[in-house]
């Protein structure tokens, strides 16, 4: 059984929960003509913003983070999109050297031993690429909903990340039937793994599917406390996880020094199309 089979269903104010999205999405890119990004995990939430900037021809770029340990059906999902929407996407890998020393130091499966290496195998495959991605853009997109953890209840349709950027929620208030009805509806394509009772997809080592009646997020980084469940991505050094992110973080500038000497104006999104050089040149509408 399919997740469309599963979860997709319409539940009462869907369309105007729609109309909200693509109002935020509009106003967004108009706000921050040229200096915008969805920041796509490919996830299903994802897919429906991916849509949605496609389908309404929005000058907003479309990002990714390709950390090298993606499922396979993870990254092929990036072709699919250019595909089918006739769009570019820009495609953030982490700095060769930084995995090669951290996977020398450490191991392939150094996630597995700790959370403070969990974390900091997140920031060389994570963290600092997005740091790339959201080098001089003032605003980026995601894809939270406030019913996918505990930890993400209370999130707001537009916040401000550390650095000051706007960070937009178009969809903080739907919920999982919405995302699927939307789905199925447009035709959006979809990571299959979602079929194999994987609802939050993240790097092969760390997601697993879920049983039934277990949480939203139980499949992502199983072995540790819910608490923990976090890749950084998403919370604010002022949180209470920030405090348990530093050692990560400085464990990830210890591990590759080379990475002090890159500079964010000087790294180019690497990937699967020149011209995504320059930021403000990043969106192509549909074909």
């Amino acid at each position: 059984m399919s997740a469309i089979d599963l979860y997709a269903r319409p539940t009462p104010g869907f369309e105007e929960r729609v109309a909200h999205a693509l109002a935020t999405l509009q106003s967004a890119a108009l706000d921050h003509a040229g200096r915008i990004v969805q920041a796509t995990s490919l996830g299903a939430e994802d897919m429906v913003l991916t849509d949605l900037i496609a389908r309404h021809r929005l000058p907003i770029a479309i990002g990714t983070l390709e950390t090298g340990k993606l499922n396979p059906e993870t990254a092929a999902l990036i072709g699919r999109i250019e595909q089918h929407y006739g769009l570019a996407v820009e495609v953030y890998r982490p700095q060769a050297e930084a995995v090669v020393q951290f996977v020398k130091a450490n191991g392939e499966d150094a996630m597995y031993r700790s959370l403070e290496l969990r974390k900091a195998c997140c920031g060389i495959r994570k963290l600092e690429p997005l740091s790339r991605m959201l080098a001089q853009r003032s605003a980026w997109i995601t894809g939270l909903r406030r019913e996918q953890s505990g930890a993400r209840q209370e999130v707001p349709f537009t916040d401000r990340d550390d650095a000051g950027r706007a960070k937009l929620n178009p969809l903080a208030d739907w919920s999982w039937n919405d995302v699927w009805h939307y789905i199925a509806t447009n035709d959006v394509p979809y990571n299959p793994l979602h079929d194999q009772f994987m609802p939050s997809i993240g790097c092969a080592p760390c997601t697993r599917a879920i049983a039934v009646g277990e949480d939203f997020r139980a499949g992502r980084w199983w072995w540790e406390n819910e608490s923990a469940k976090e890749c950084g991505l998403h919370v604010s050094q002022h949180s209470d996880d920030a405090a348990a992110s530093s050692l990560s973080q400085r464990e990830s500038r210890t591990v590759v020094s080379a990475q002090a000497h890159v500079g964010a104006a000087d790294v180019k999104p690497e990937g699967r199309a020149e011209a995504r050089n320059d930021p403000s040149a990043n969106s192509k509408t549909p074909a």
